[in-house]
């Protein structure tokens, strides 16, 4: 990413390690072979050395295949009587994503939420808060359909990910086709992350594909438009006969700066 730090090797601690089979080595040679261009996110390691969950970013990436995802998950399991190994491997478009199969095979939480100090970084709350979504997934909510990765390698343009998925929760079930769109600054300093709603696969497909209209965004959760409803209501005072009566003037806020812009790229590959 930016900058010229020269990332640290991933530690796999299989020194004094066969795999498991033949097949599992072979698999793991594949999986491991450009890690000369991994960068490492995150790695955590059991107190009794049977298991390691790394988080790569795959610099090798925008060189392979057109819309290459370029974070790679590992979680390796040790026999440490039998000196034998076995793992898991998954590629993923976006770090949140990454981080939940991690989760789910039992890396605790708190050690992947960590990111690379040399990476972008998100420009806003709301960033923030839709990365949390993904990351938990809560209820197995979101099912990947499709995803592409659009990233040049140059500091003219910035680099973008859509990630398409059916989102089953029922806040979401007149537009459950969910578009998150990852959008990395030229400077590669910070990025946006925005949540496009559609009734179909092939309505995000036509928007993506056409760009000619902005973004539907999905609407806020019920919840948390509850929740403003009801500050804005403690913020005001009620009168003896029941009727709201205005807060006192309180100082503007401070000016803040606009969003970041837009790229542009098709889903279908």
């Amino acid at each position: 990413m930016a900058g010229t730090h020269e990332p640290s090797a991933p530690d796999y601690r299989l020194d004094g390690f066969q795999a498991v089979t033949d097949q599992i080595e072979d698999d793991f040679s594949s999986v491991t072979l450009s890690d000369d261009l991994f960068v490492p996110l995150s790695e955590h390691h059991s107190a009794d050395d049977r298991d390691s969950y790394l988080l790569l970013h795959d610099r090798s990436a925008i060189w392979d295949l057109p819309g290459m995802a370029e974070y790679v998950t590992l979680h390796i399991t040790r026999d440490v009587e039998q000196r034998t190994f076995d793992f898991a491997s998954e590629r993923h478009p976006v770090v949140p994503l990454a981080q939940n199969w991690l989760i789910h095979r039992g890396c605790p939480p708190e050690v992947v939420r960590g990111s690379h100090p040399h990476g972008p970084r998100p420009a806003d709350s709301l960033t923030a808060r839709l990365e949390d979504l993904l990351r938990t997934n809560s209820g197995n909510r979101y099912e990947v359909l499709d995803h592409y990765t659009d990233n040049p390698g140059s500091f003219d343009v910035g680099a973008e990910v859509h990630t398409l998925v059916y989102d089953s929760h029922p806040d979401s079930a007149e537009a459950p086709y969910r578009l998150f769109l990852e959008e990395t600054t030229k400077n590669l300093r910070s990025y946006t992350v925005r949540e496009g709603a559609f009734t179909s696969a092939e309505e995000a497909d036509t928007w993506i594909t056409e760009r000619d209209s902005p973004l539907p965004l999905a609407p806020a959760p019920p919840s948390a438009v509850g929740r403003r409803a009801a500050a804005a209501r403690a913020r005001s005072t009620v009168t003896g006969n029941g009727l709201a009566v205005a807060p006192a003037p309180v100082s503007p806020p401070r000016s803040t700066t606009g969003p970041a812009p837009t790229h542009s790229h098709g889903l279908a590959r």
